[in-house]
């Protein structure tokens, strides 16, 4: 893709800490290259160096060591971009809030718009979902939330679920908003017939709340349901322990961790996908990593029946949608997806049809560009250089 006036390759800086092996970040900076996007780099390895993120950098023990390392990363940022020449935008990427104010102000220098890859609000995941911090602490992260999404040009979310949430808490107009969905490498999550025999049913994942774990133990205790392989490790580990101890499920194993590389085979050894089951109001408002993987292999899916989910999937067309923490519902829809290979061929194929539409590296690369152009234009119309002055006013770096 190219710059509509100077005729050159698109220019994007993406800028900061953010988390670089993400697969959203890898699926995106995929999808933008075969654009003919020219992708620039200028990033420092910081949340990636921990495998779980439950708010463990925010704690008192952490937080000192963790704001050392910020400073540092970003004085050697700040090094760096300047021999990097001009670029069309500046991305902050996946997590975004930490990066947001130097971000800003890189790109105010620059005269480009902010691209912010927010996706989730931390007050939202910290303080809501996971319960890792208190209410006061909630309430700093809110404030947080706010500051930093002003300061994007635009805020690139995953959902419309999620785009009305910001809109609601934070007061973030919707024309400064795109809908990106998260997507999937399909380098990795290649398209792959179902197995022979009887179907395994696959979970994977970070164990927190909004996956509904405790939903998916208790159904694979119930009577007639498929083998279940649960992979993942996180904060409900100790909870997940003390119940296979306590009764545990027949037909059910656990893998503490399998690299991401190799997710995609055990995608194609599996019959049945299992998406996420919480009934929070975050979960409601997530299609999350595994759901968009499985629909590029090709796999019938299970998961809530929330708004998220019904932007992507329809019940009984591209997946089976059940009611949010209820395991007996979800018992009886992995055996009917047992006892009916021809319904998982249907489910399967049905799915990567809508997965080639929206979720592809080149579909999310369209929407994001969208976005992207949509700023750009207006910033173009209105003659402005630079992010609005009631963003600098509440900054005071006006």
């Amino acid at each position: 893709m190219t710059d509509g006036e100077s005729g050159r390759p698109l220019r994007l800086l993406w800028l900061g800490t953010y988390e670089r092996d993400y697969t959203r970040t890898r699926t995106l900076m995929a999808g933008l290259r075969r654009r003919g996007v020219e992708v620039i780099e200028c990033h420092r390895p910081l949340w990636e160096l921990t495998r779980h993120k439950a708010g463990g950098f925010l704690s008192p023990q952490r937080l000192g060591a963790t704001g050392a390392s910020f400073l540092q990363a970003w004085g050697g940022l700040a090094r760096e971009q300047r021999r990097l020449g001009p670029v069309d935008a500046v991305v902050a990427g996946y997590p975004y809030q930490p990066d947001a104010l130097p971000a800003w102000i890189f790109a105010r220098g620059r005269r480009v718009p902010l691209i912010a890859d927010a996706m989730i609000s931390f007050s939202d995941t910290l303080a809501g979902d996971r319960a890792r911090v208190g209410s006061t602490a909630g309430a700093a992260l809110a404030a947080l939330d706010k500051v930093t999404f002003r300061c994007a040009d635009v805020l690139i979310v995953d959902t419309r679920a999620h785009a009305a949430y910001f809109e609601e808490s934070f007061g973030v107009a919707p024309k400064r908003m795109g809908v990106v969905r998260l997507g999937a490498e399909t380098a990795i999550f290649k398209p792959a017939p179902l197995p022979a025999g009887e179907p395994r049913a696959l979970f994977y994942g970070k164990l927190s709340p909004m996956h509904g774990l405790e939903t998916i133990v208790r159904a694979a205790r119930v009577e007639g349901t498929p083998p279940v392989r649960l992979i993942g490790g996180g904060q409900l580990d100790g909870w997940l322990a003390d119940e296979i101890e306590r009764d545990p499920p027949p037909r059910m194993e656990h893998l503490p961790w399998v690299e991401h590389e190799r997710l995609g085979e055990e995608l194609a050894g599996a019959g049945i996908c299992l998406g996420i089951f919480g009934a929070s109001a975050k979960a409601a408002r997530v299609v999350p990593n595994k759901v968009y993987h499985a629909m590029s292999v090709g796999r019938p899916i299970i998961t809530a029946d929330t708004p998220a989910a019904r932007e992507v999937l329809q019940e009984g067309q591209n997946a089976l949608l059940v009611p949010a923490g209820d395991h007996e519902a979800l018992a009886a829809a992995m055996i009917r997806l047992a006892n009916d290979r021809g319904l998982c061929e249907r489910l399967g194929e049905a799915a990567r049809k809508t997965f080639l539409e929206v979720g592809s590296e080149d579909a999310v690369a369209r929407d994001f560009l969208a976005a992207v152009e949509g700023v750009r234009r207006d910033r173009r119309r209105d003659g402005r250089a630079q992010p609005d002055e009631e963003t600098a006013d509440r900054l005071g770096t006006a």
